[in-house]
């Protein structure tokens, strides 16, 4: 970098800002479509973000009709709002960049065939092959660099990001590009989920201080059950759980993953549930610790046999990690509406493979791949198709300066967040009443940091940010949430149990100043003629 004054400088031809599996992706591919490519993190790349602290399974099927037969299922349970084209591209995209992992030397388990065995990642692993990749392939790479606003020109085009560098005392930094690809993750509110510290919701907030769309923000709303005294929420071993009650009796569930909804209803109404994993046989016990260790660990510290013992579970706020909702995207390039901003993995929607639930590890793994790659080279391509001019004047925006030190804290200011964002009544379960409560909350709270929140040391100065961004968030779920007048997928409204088909179609939400909803003009595309509405 060089210096201007108090500010390092940087060129490059696509900026792109994260660190998790679509940022790196995305970083590869530009550098395959012939970019240079600079990639900031407000981590250490490879290993901030859920997928680095944990891993995941993919959305991953062969070529042939079996891929259609995917998609067909997808769309029934994914209340019709998904498109069909965006489905099978991720489908042979991310299939295409998992055998350019194995060729990297990823380990791939091998089966009794003697073929590998690839449906699902181990993270530590997986992000240190992909942060080793990047640095390879010429990427230059700036950890603990959080970005904290977007630059345009004057005719609105991104042409770059600043923000500082927490290692350097919080110097500012500048970096102007062609063309940058968001890929910040989702927006978990600071909740404790594992390995989500990161994610704050600021490229959301970035991306709408230059006129970006969001869609699905109804749809953030997923929770995860975790031990009480732990943040590990890898739920795929509760399709072997029994559950009870806090004086031993059995709930009434369904058996595997769908018994998950009965807990999380009582945990909800605020009673205590207790979990067992007396379903799995014998046979794969040892198998299930081996898969995921770190959720028996804090079991096994606290000298509870999960087989044998019943342990009390809780819900824990996963929000866009595991949800749905991020950035609307306007082309299969990953393009946002706004020119030269391309959005990926978890920052962007995956309604369009997703639909109103939930994806998972499984297809939010193949999401990150493939809307990685998408976004990398279509940020290259509008690179070389534009010329980078001079940044137009920055509008004023909330928490980049400081206010009077009797303005709000960051701490209180998170904390007003995720009150009307964290509790199961509010998100998990909704109702116009609570809804319109909070909205009225949260617009007070954005008003109330408008001038600035209380100082806070320079090389923290991303903070402000990150609280800005959550109670911005906080308003266009809360409004996208109202705008949605039915229960459809993880969106459940108490006062509207059902589905109105009128709303058969995906919803935007966007503004600062005033938040507005509309639905999109860009219809789902269906192949399933049996997909549910």
């Amino acid at each position: 970098m060089t210096a201007a004054g108090d500010v390092d400088v940087h060129h490059t031809d696509v900026l792109v800002i994260g660190g998790g599996p679509a940022a790196t992706w995305a970083a590869i591919a530009a550098v395959e479509s012939g970019s240079r490519v600079t990639l900031v993190d407000k981590g250490y790349c490879g290993t901030s973000g859920a997928t680095a602290a944990g891993g995941n399974n993919l959305w991953l099927i062969p070529p042939g009709p079996r891929r259609e037969d995917s998609v067909r299922e997808r769309e029934a349970a994914a209340g019709g709002l998904t498109d069909a084209d965006w489905m099978l591209r991720v489908l042979s995209t991310s299939w295409e960049r998992i055998e350019h992992l194995a060729q990297w030397g990823y380990p791939f388990p091998v089966g009794d065939d003697g073929r590998q065995m690839r449906s699902s990642l181990q993270g530590p692993e997986y992000m240190r092959r992909m942060r080793r990749k990047v640095h390879r392939s010429g990427v230059r790479i700036l950890d603990h660099h959080p970005a904290t606003a977007l630059t345009t020109d004057a005719d609105g085009i991104v042409n770059g990001a600043s923000g500082v560098a927490r290692q350097n005392g919080g110097r500012a930094w500048r970096i102007t590009a062609g063309a940058v690809v968001l890929a910040t993750g989702g927006t978990a509110f600071l909740s404790g989920t594992f390995g989500t510290n990161v994610d704050t919701g600021d490229g959301l907030l970035m991306a709408a201080e230059v006129g970006a769309d969001l869609s699905g923000m109804e749809f953030c709303t997923a929770y995860a059950l975790a031990p009480e005294w732990g943040t590990h929420t890898k739920g795929r071993m509760l399709q072997w759980a029994s559950f009870y009650d806090e004086h031993g009796d059995p709930l009434p569930t369904e058996r595997g993953l769908g018994g998950r909804k009965d807990a999380q209803w009582a945990l909800a109404h605020g009673r205590r549930v207790f979990a067992r994993l007396d379903r799995a046989p014998e046979h794969i016990r040892q198998i299930m610790r081996d898969a995921q260790p770190n959720y028996f660990l804090p079991l096994d510290k606290a000298g509870i046999d999960p087989f044998l013992t019943a342990y009390p579970i809780r819900m824990v706020y996963e929000g866009s990690v595991r949800g749905t909702g991020g950035l609307r995207l306007t082309g299969p390039d990953c393009a946002t509406t706004v020119p030269g901003l391309f959005a990926a993995g978890d920052a962007a929607t995956r309604e369009l493979i997703t639909g109103s639930i939930s994806g998972g590890g499984s297809h939010n793994g193949s999401w990150a791949i493939a809307s990685g790659a998408f976004a990398g080279r279509g940020a290259a391509e509008f690179s070389r198709r534009h010329a980078v001019v001079a940044t137009a004047a920055e509008p004023h925006r909330i928490g980049l300066r400081a206010g009077r030190v009797s303005a709000p804290t960051v701490d209180e200011v998170v904390r007003a967040a995720q009150d009307h964002v964290l509790p199961p009544m509010r998100s998990h379960l909704k109702s116009r009443q609570r809804l319109i409560e909070s909205g009225a909350a949260v617009e007070r709270l954005w008003r109330d940091i408008a001038g600035g929140m209380a100082p806070v040391p320079t090389r923290e100065s991303y903070k402000p940010r990150q609280a800005a961004a959550m109670v911005a968030t906080a308003r266009w779920i809360t409004a996208a949430s109202l705008a949605r007048n039915e229960t459809r997928g993880l969106h459940r409204r108490e006062d509207l149990p059902g589905i109105d088909h009128r709303l058969s179609h995906r919803i935007l939400v966007g503004g600062l100043d005033t938040v507005w909803t509309r639905a999109d003009p860009v219809l789902p595309q269906l192949i399933s003629a049996e997909a549910v509405a």
